[in-house]
């Protein structure tokens, strides 16, 4: 099969949902590649979910391209989305587009994130005009964790819900061909998503955006120091491991593994 291009994606719009998911390793990126995902996203929340971080914020570029490096190399089909981290669009645009260039050419993305509504819009335009699609992130931007005093949902009143729109419509017109939008009410990810025509790809906002996008992590249960609301639990791997790994330290120490059968 063909690698999922930035035009499939965008033709989806109104036809199909689209499917994505975090992945930050080779054999995770496998599995959901196998399994037949639309995209996978590098997610900076690696930061919480690998490195054990609070926030974001401390993810570095090193960081991304090393965990986008092994995500590629893992895919044969999906497309790879690597997040642009913590202040990499934001110190100049010869700097952003060194940043973004390194997770195309150096990490082995198809396309890179950028959080931001009409603020980010000059940046995403340069990098879209150096020829690296892009997709966009509003709503909660968990890079702005600082000054939003927290993971709290955006767009409750009508004043932030029209700026959303508007944030939506600047970055389509910068030139994303897609657009997370996280954790707003449910009626405002529907009207995001009817006023623009790029794909909206919602994370806790809704069943009427255009995709969903989840932390695999949460949704197979292997992550539990936070759990959002909107995230479903479609395994819960965590007690299977506990209970496999429980189960081969008892039999190191009783002696029963390694038996005949594993023995040279």
């Amino acid at each position: 099969m063909r690698r999922i291009s930035t035009s499939a994606i965008r033709n989806k719009k109104n036809k199909e949902k689209i499917t994505m998911l975090t992945a930050y390793d080779y054999s995770t990126a496998r599995i959901l590649d196998e399994a037949g995902i639309d995209m996978l996203l590098v997610g900076d929340s690696l930061g919480m979910v690998m490195l054990g971080y609070e926030d974001t914020t401390k993810v570095t570029m090193a960081d991304m391209i090393h965990h986008t490096k092994a995500v590629a190399r893992g895919t044969g089909t999906a497309m790879v989305v690597a997040d642009m981290p913590f202040l990499s669009c934001h110190l100049g645009l010869e700097n952003t587009l060194k940043n973004a260039g390194a997770l195309i050419s150096e990490g082995g993305a198809h396309a890179v994130k950028i959080e931001g509504g009409a603020t980010m819009a000059e940046q995403i335009a340069a990098v879209t005009a150096a020829g690296i699609p892009v997709v966009g992130h509003i709503g909660l931007t968990p890079q702005s964790v600082l000054n939003f005093g927290g993971f709290k949902m955006q767009g409750k009143t009508d004043e932030s819900a029209k700026e959303l729109i508007e944030d939506a419509k600047a970055i389509e017109q910068a030139g994303v061909f897609a657009v997370v939008v996280e954790f707003v009410p449910a009626k405002i990810g529907k009207k995001i998503a009817e006023s623009v025509g790029i794909p909206v790809i919602g994370i806790g906002a809704g069943c009427d955006c255009d995709g969903q996008v989840l932390v695999c992590n949460d949704m197979l249960g292997t992550y539990s120091d936070f759990t959002p609301r909107f995230v479903k639990r479609f395994a819960n791997l965590k007690p299977e491991m506990l209970s496999a790994v429980q189960d081969y330290i008892e039999e190191v120490k009783n002696g029963s593994f390694p038996s005949a059968e594993h023995v040279f």
